[in-house]
C-alpha cells in the first residue's frame, strides 16, 4: 500500500466534506450567529415560556432551552449557570437538551446526507419534550439547590450593527476551522483504515449490534461516526459511507433514528458535568431510548414493507 497515496486521497476527501458540510453549517451559524442578537431570540422565548411548568421548570428555564435548541449546549450551559435552579430542574433541562439541541445546523446536515429534516427535527422536540415531562412525574427527588462546578458564564456583551455581523462572522469561520481540523484527520485515518481492510473488520464486530437494530453491516461506520462524534463532525464519515458502502435508505434512516436520540456521547454527557448532576443517568437513558427506539421503527417498517408486498402480489395473481 502507498503511504503517499492514501494520504492524498484522505486528505482530498477531508477537503471535499469540508467543503461540502461547510456550506451548510457556515451560513446557518453566521444567521443564527445575528438572530441571537435580535428580538427573534427573546420573542422564541416567550413563547416557549409559558409552557415550561408541564417540565416542573420555572419560566426563566426557557432561555437555555431555547438558546441550545438555536445555538449549542455551550450556549445552553453557560445560560443555565446564571439561574437558580434545583438538582432536579438542572437534570430535566439537561435530559432535554440531550435530545435536542443545536436543531438548525445537525438537521440540516442530517438532510444533506440525505434524512428528511422536518423529520428528524420532529423526532428531537418529541422526545426532549416527552423525556422532561416524564422525568418532571416520575422524580420526586432532587428539590435541594444546584451546585455548579468550576465554568462560569461570560458577561460579554456585544452591541452595534458591525460588531454584531463580524462577531457572527467569526463564529462561523471557527466553526468551519474547527470542522477542518476535526474531519481532515478522521478521512485521512478513515481512508488508511479502508485500504488496511481494517474497516471491514470493523464492520464484522459491529454487525451484531447493527442486526440487533434492524440494520445491515454496511451502516456500522455511518453509525460508529455518529456515536463517537456527532452528527456534526460525524458528518463526513457518513456521506463517505452512504456514497462508498451503498448504505439503503431504510438502513440510513433507522441509523439517524439512533444518532438523533444518542450521538456524541463522549461530550455531549462530560459537558454536564460541571453542573453538579450525575451524568450515567443522562448516557443510560440516551442509550436504551435510542435501542428502543430503532429497533421498534425497524419492526414496523418491516411490517409495513410485508403488508405492502403481500398486496402486490395479491393484485398481480388476483383473476377477474
Amino acid at each position: 500500500m502507498n503511504t503517499l497515496a492514501t494520504l492524498k486521497r484522505g486528505l482530498r476527501a477531508g477537503l471535499e466534506t469540508t467543503w461540502n458540510l461547510g456550506k451548510i453549517i457556515f451560513p446557518v451559524t453566521l444567521i443564527v450567529g445575528v438572530l441571537q442578537h435580535t428580538i427573534v431570540l427573546e420573542w422564541l422565548i416567550k413563547l416557549v415560556r409559558p409552557f415550561m411548568s408541564l417540565f416542573g421548570l420555572t419560566g426563566e428555564a426557557a432561555i437555555p432551552l431555547v438558546l441550545g435548541n438555536v445555538l449549542n449546549l455551550y450556549a445552553a450551559i453557560g445560560a443555565m449557570l446564571t439561574l437558580d435552579l434545583t438538582v432536579k430542574q438542572v437534570f430535566i433541562i439537561a435530559m432535554m437538551l440531550s435530545f435536542s439541541h443545536a436543531l438548525l445546523v445537525e438537521s440540516s446536515i442530517a438532510a444533506k446526507v440525505g434524512v428528511n429534516i422536518w423529520f428528524i427535527a420532529a423526532i428531537r422536540i418529541v422526545l426532549a419534550a416527552f423525556s422532561g415531562w416524564i422525568i418532571h412525574l416520575v422524580w420526586q427527588g432532587g428539590n435541594e439547590q444546584a451546585r455548579y462546578g468550576f465554568i462560569q458564564p461570560s458577561g460579554e456583551e456585544i452591541s452595534g450593527s458591525l460588531s454584531i455581523i463580524w462577531n457572527a462572522v467569526e463564529q462561523a469561520t471557527l466553526g468551519i476551522i474547527q470542522l477542518a481540523i476535526i474531519v481532515i484527520p478522521l478521512m485521512i485515518g478513515i481512508q488508511w483504515l479502508k485500504e488496511k481492510q481494517w474497516l471491514a473488520v470493523f464492520s464484522r464486530w459491529m454487525s451484531p449490534f447493527t442486526k440487533m437494530l434492524g440494520m445491515k453491516e454496511n451502516t456500522s461506520t455511518t453509525l460508529a461516526a455518529g456515536i463517537l462524534f456527532g452528527i456534526s463532525f460525524g458528518a463526513g464519515v457518513m456521506l463517505q459511507a452512504v456514497k462508498e458502502d451503498g448504505v439503503a435508505k431504510r438502513d440510513l434512516y433507522l441509523a439517524f433514528i439512533f444518532l438523533v436520540t444518542c450521538h456524541a456521547v463522549v461530550e455531549d454527557t462530560l459537558i454536564f458535568i460541571p453542573l453538579g448532576i450525575s451524568v450515567w443517568p443522562l448516557l443510560l437513558i440516551r442509550l436504551t431510548v435510542a435501542i428502543l427506539m430503532t429497533m421498534l421503527t425497524a419492526s414496523i417498517w418491516n411490517r409495513l414493507s410485508l403488508e405492502r408486498k403481500d398486496v402486490q402480489y395479491e393484485n398481480k395473481h388476483s383473476t377477474f
